[in-house]
């Protein structure tokens, strides 16, 4: 039936994680494949550069790769309450796929990591549905019927998407509860990008 954009952004392997979590749940809908993509690190320094194509792991992606998801998952450790500076730097050459409505009626939905619970998973979750909504996309985030979101939790888990609390040294393993949430994301947005297709 189509892919999922499973879009993101991982500085120590946390939020790749989370990404590995939302793509198993798009799988477990019948007909939707999660392609999984990263973007290059960007470095004050302007001499330097990534190269084309990552060595090992998780290609670059591209605007094909927009062009033919049926719906986008983004992901991105925190920063300040943000999202990360390669992920956003991406986002800020669409232009073209804006200008063209590429992801317009799409659904959409994010997720996140941080250093502490308090570390603004919130904010760094809408910092990144604010394109998706630019583009036209259609938010979708966790409903407070997903098992798990409701229960106590000192860990991530929010209806604006999935998070994880990957301690101060980016050392704590995601959480029975963050693996389960991610899950569900990845599948809520496959069922609503299944439905659209019908």
């Amino acid at each position: 039936m189509g892919d999922i954009l499973i879009l993101y952004y991982s500085a120590n392997g946390a939020t790749a994680a989370l990404a590995n979590e939302v793509a198993r749940g798009v799988a477990r809908v019948d007909g939707m494949h999660a392609r999984v993509r990263t973007v290059a690190r960007v470095s004050p320094n302007t001499e330097a550069s990534e190269p084309a194509v990552p060595v090992e792991g998780v290609p670059y992606v591209d605007h094909d790769d927009l062009e033919d998801c049926c719906g986008l998952i983004l992901g991105s450790p925190t920063r300040f309450g943000n999202m990360a500076a390669p992920l956003k730097h991406f986002i800020d050459t669409l232009s073209g796929p804006w200008l063209s409505g590429t992801l317009n009626d799409k659904p959409g939905a994010v997720f996140t990591s941080t250093g502490s619970l308090h570390g603004g998973q919130e904010t760094t979750l809408m910092s990144m549905m604010l394109p998706l909504i630019h583009h036209g996309m259609l938010i979708t985030g966790l409903t407070y019927t997903a098992d798990d979101l409701l229960a106590e939790t000192d860990s991530g888990g929010t209806p604006y998407g999935a998070s994880h609390v990957s301690g101060a040294m980016g050392d704590r393993d995601l959480t029975e509860i963050e693996r389960k949430l991610a899950r569900n994301l990845g599948e809520r947005v496959a069922r609503v990008a299944a439905r659209m297709a019908d």
